[in-house]
């Protein structure tokens, strides 16, 4: 016939039973648990009643397990043991960090890197969110944003500087297969221009005298247009830096054009910064900081 569970011993009363049995001494068992002596002796008691037989034998100078008590002790240890176990599985939750950056930089410079970033975080969980648009930190839960903007910021955030924006044009060396490098001014022309959503092509022509060429949203999609030969792409160096490395890309004009807006990385201010955000945060200044 099953045990009741009902009708197991209050829990307080085993707890002293386990400390006083490795204890062996009610006085050592009362200082760990924080209660006095008489009351580790009475939950003894009760435990000792509610079993029907001592756990003890009570001597001059301190205590002794009877036979029964330490087959009992070592179970009820066994136990907590296992209580102990369960209970640090559900209770230790990797800390969350949201990080929020624009669909660029998650594409080109964040997600290639995520494995060296929880590496050297562990214990940390990462949320990304891929966004242009600026995070409320509070409404949106935001730890950390990534963004290329300019100063005065809010004094409310805290910013730092990450790498300047220093915008080139880069096409697939197929592209240009033949072609005399670097490209004029006049030439860009004679091939099909991507634009992004911040269209840096007005640095070269005026709105009204914009040539042809294929649009999209997010400048990571224009540049896997270039990557595929489809055109000439402009874009912040830092993001092809991997590309130009590798010669899946080259750079086409030989001068650069740098832009007013740069990449900052900002968060709320607060007086404790959380040791988790506080290391993503290093991590992030440490490795973006120089650029690529």
């Amino acid at each position: 016939m099953a045990y009741s569970r009902r009708e197991l011993p209050p829990l307080n009363a085993l707890r002293a039973f386990e400390v006083a049995g490795r204890k062996l001494n009610f006085r050592a068992a009362a200082d760990e648990l924080g209660v006095t002596q008489a009351a580790v002796a009475q939950q003894v008691r009760t435990l000792e009643q509610h079993v029907g037989q001592p756990l003890f034998n009570r001597l001059p100078r301190g205590l002794s397990l009877t036979a029964h008590g330490a087959i009992y002790l070592s179970d009820i240890s066994r136990a907590f043991d296992t209580l102990n176990a369960a209970t640090a599985r559900f209770s230790v939750q990797p800390e969350m960090i949201t990080i929020s950056v624009t669909p660029t930089f998650a594409t080109k410079m964040l997600i290639p890197r995520i494995a060296e970033l929880r590496a050297a975080c562990p214990g940390v969980q990462f949320r990304t969110i891929a966004t242009e648009v600026l995070s409320d930190f509070d409404r949106d839960n935001v730890d950390i944003a990534i963004r290329v903007t300019r100063p005065p910021f809010p004094e409310t955030w805290d910013a730092r500087l990450l790498f300047r924006q220093e915008l080139i044009v880069v096409a697939s060396p197929d592209l240009v297969s033949g072609v005399p490098l670097p490209l004029s001014p006049s030439q860009l022309r004679e091939f099909p221009l991507l634009h992004d959503a911040y269209d840096h092509w007005q640095h070269y022509f005026h709105a009204n005298d914009m040539p042809f060429g294929s649009k999209y949203n997010q400048t990571a999609l224009a540049l896997d247009a270039a990557l595929a030969g489809q055109g000439l792409a402009i874009t912040c160096k830092a993001f092809v830096a991997s590309d130009l490395e590798a010669g899946r890309l080259v750079q086409v004009m030989e001068t650069n054009v740098k832009s007013e807006a740069n990449y900052y990385m900002v968060r709320k201010k607060v007086s404790y910064p959380g040791k988790a955000a506080e290391r993503v945060w290093n991590w992030c200044t440490e490795r973006y900081s120089s650029g690529p």
